[in-house]
């Protein structure tokens, strides 16, 4: 029976038994007590991680990204000040997992030597606090598995660094890729007691974060930093807090010395704050812009339906970081059709990217 059988969004069948069980843990009553959760990572004064929560770094291409959270990591392996971070892993939680699924072998050991280099570590010899792997050969699904067997069978986790999380998912626009991916971040920080800081690119044509991914992550994240380059300088490179639940620490510039390792730029004034700015209107937007919320939109076929055509626009638009209402949808809707002639229309059937054979046919009719 339907009552006995349901299903949650990634296919799992639950019965009534298992339902009632998580019914029954999930139960706050004003009679329990909490622990406020453990801070293990601070920018000056301010906080940026806890345990059992989620953050994020954040930029364009060549911002310098991974530089940055080397010196989170390396900060949070040796107890100690590194660039502006300061980082205490408690008693049982001091090991660290470092996930690449973007670079090369020969590059995640770059990476690695650097992280220990910054902690004023030995790195000609293996450190038994930090695990780092290299995943990226592999499928995002496969990706996932692999990171929920490392955490079921070691212990002692406090961080988790997953750099290039859009490599857990096939499409960076999928609404429900985006949820479940962000799902597992909370289960496992939450399920291991840990600390996880993801990696996530910014769109190129301005600061918002990359896909409905990087709106899921911005929601839900604890904190997320944005590493941006120096306008004048693209050798120095600035770090902001895009979001924060504590108060807002000083941005500050690092730039990489002889050795190549990130060191504090002292006399460079750090810019203005880059958080995103609203848009007021669609036009604002860049073709490549309109091109890639519209591609997720439509996938390879074409969308059947006036109001089906809006719900999909107000999904792929929000992804890209432009958010609106219906009737802001609709005159989008006309500009695209009749402006920008991306989208085309016969009978019930809207098209997306067609062929200029097609395009004639339509033209000619």
């Amino acid at each position: 029976m339907e009552s006995e059988r349901r299903t949650n969004i990634i296919g799992a069948e639950l019965d009534d038994s298992r339902l009632s069980d998580i019914l029954s843990a999930s139960q706050i009553k004003v009679t329990d007590t909490y622990e406020t959760p453990p801070q293990i990572i601070w920018i000056d004064n301010s906080t940026i991680a806890t345990l059992g929560n989620f953050s994020a770094s954040t930029g364009k291409a060549k911002s310098k990204k991974t530089f940055n959270v080397s010196a989170i990591v390396a900060a949070s392996l040796a107890g100690k000040q590194v660039l502006n971070y300061r980082a205490h892993l408690p008693e049982g939680k001091q090991r660290i997992l470092y996930v690449d699924t973007e670079q090369s072998r020969f590059h995640c050991h770059n990476v690695l030597e650097r992280i220990l280099k910054l902690a004023g570590l030995p790195d000609t010899t293996d450190n038994d606090r930090l695990d780092f792997i290299c995943l990226r050969e592999y499928s995002p699904a496969i990706r996932i598995e692999v990171i929920d067997y490392a955490l079921r069978r070691s212990k002692g986790y406090g961080l988790v660094v997953i750099d290039g999380i859009r490599d857990l998912m096939l499409d960076i626009n999928s609404t429900s890729e985006s949820v479940e991916v962000i799902n597992k971040m909370m289960e496992w920080s939450s399920k291991y007691d840990l600390h996880i800081h993801c990696v996530l690119h910014l769109n190129k044509g301005d600061n918002n974060v990359r896909g409905h991914i990087g709106t899921e992550m911005s929601n839900k994240a604890e904190t997320v930093l944005v590493i941006n380059k120096d306008n004048e300088n693209p050798g120095i490179s600035e770090v902001h807090a895009l979001h924060i639940r504590e108060k807002e620490f000083k941005p500050f510039a690092f730039t990489i010395d002889e050795a190549g390792l990130p060191i504090i730029a002292e006399s460079h004034a750090v810019s203005e704050h880059p958080r995103p700015k609203a848009r007021t209107s669609f036009t604002d937007l860049s073709i490549e812009q309109h091109r890639e919320a519209l591609a997720a939109a439509f996938g390879d076929k074409p969308i059947k339906g006036f109001e089906n055509m809006l719900q999909a626009l107000m999904t792929s638009y929000e992804a890209i970081g432009f958010k609106r209402g219906r009737n802001v949808m609709v005159k989008l809707l006309l500009y695209l059709t009749d402006n920008l002639k991306l989208i085309r229309k016969r009978d019930k059937l809207f098209y997306y990217d067609m062929s200029p054979a097609e395009a004639m046919l339509f033209d000619e009719e």
